[in-house]
């Protein structure tokens, strides 16, 4: 059983691999190689050093070959460019989401028409594929049924490669499934390019006694989900089977993970609670046009349904994805 995961020293792919280390099996079969690909990569984290870990360091797309070199049974896709990077940068986003994606599926695609395992690929997609438009409103609650009508180039990325795996899978080449992540939030470390960003930064940035931004009106209501609930939903999409009924994955069509639905003012006023008027008091509002055009398009109230057939759930309060936080980084402050 080899594993791979791409971006797998970023946020969420190296709590991946720190939850496949931990478990040690896939679907009930032991894992033989890990392997951890990333363009970025830190050979001073733990999973770095675990045995069953590989790594391969590089541009994805010059290294396809190297994580092709043995035959892969399941890889999770998580390496990608951030939305407001793709925004300012469309060829960046093509080449990083679209080429990157389509070689990796034509190399899987290899691999079972020349005799070996059909991989299980397990795409971690975005809410940004839906997106409001005039002439075309999102319904008051969304599901996979909504038309998917990006407004953004990250978006509009994710729902091409979308399209793809569903049809590398109808045509047998592989097994592909596609997770919808919400905006998972708080993310550690510092500010990244993604749109959505600020959604951490109001809460991580005053938690550590510095000051953030918040570039929304706190009306402004999203749909979040924490890293321990993204990572679960991951895996348990991954191992699912295949047919209808309860725990199994029916059809092609991607799986939304489910969403807490919280406005930004709720966020704040949460920060307040956990933290006091100190940390709270260092939020400034302060919108951006720009930053609200891409976030105010995507969806907040999801239909949990179909992740609720697979076991999955939203996370309970905003308060909770809050102390889950200062929780894992107390924890991994002791660690380090």
């Amino acid at each position: 059983m080899r594993v791979v995961v791409t971006g797998g020293f970023g946020f969420l792919g190296s709590r991946l691999a720190e939850a496949l280390l931990r478990k040690r099996t896939f679907g009930g079969t032991p894992i033989d190689r890990l392997v951890l690909a990333d363009r970025v990569v830190r050979l001073d984290a733990p999973p770095a050093a675990d045995p069953l870990v590989h790594v391969v360091h590089g541009d994805l797309l010059d290294r396809l070959d190297e994580v092709f070199a043995e035959p892969v049974d399941v890889l999770f896709h998580l390496a990608a460019a951030v939305s407001a990077e793709c925004e300012a940068d469309v060829g960046l986003g093509l080449r990083a989401n679209v080429d990157t994606t389509r070689a990796l599926l034509d190399a899987a695609r290899a691999q079972s028409a020349g005799g070996g395992p059909v991989p299980r690929v397990v795409f971690s997609s975005s809410l940004a594929v839906y997106g409001a438009g005039p002439g075309a409103p999102l319904p008051p609650v969304v599901s996979e049924s909504t038309l998917p009508l990006p407004r953004s180039s990250y978006g509009t990325q994710k729902l091409i490669c979308e399209y793809l795996i569903a049809d590398y899978t109808r045509h047998g080449f592989l097994d592909g499934r596609v997770a919808r992540l919400m905006t998972v939030t708080v993310r550690p470390g510092k500010p990244n390019a993604a749109a959505s960003g600020f959604l951490s930064g109001i809460i991580r940035e005053p938690l550590a006694g510095r000051p953030a931004v918040c570039p929304v009106h706190p009306g402004l209501r999203v749909a979040l989900s924490s890293p321990r609930r993204a990572v679960h939903g991951l895996l348990r999409i991954a191992e699912a089977e295949r047919g209808s009924g309860p725990g199994r994955l029916d059809g092609l069509a991607p799986v939304n993970l489910p969403a807490l639905t919280v406005s930004v003012a709720d966020m704040l006023a949460t920060l307040r609670q956990a933290a006091g008027d100190a940390a709270a008091d260092l939020v400034t509002v302060r919108p951006d046009p720009a930053a609200e055009a891409i976030v105010a398009t995507w969806p907040a109230a999801f239909d949990n349904s179909r992740a609720a057939a697979l076991g999955l759930e939203p996370d309970p309060s905003f308060l909770a994805v809050v102390q889950d936080y200062i929780a894992d980084q107390a924890a991994r402050n002791r660690t380090d």
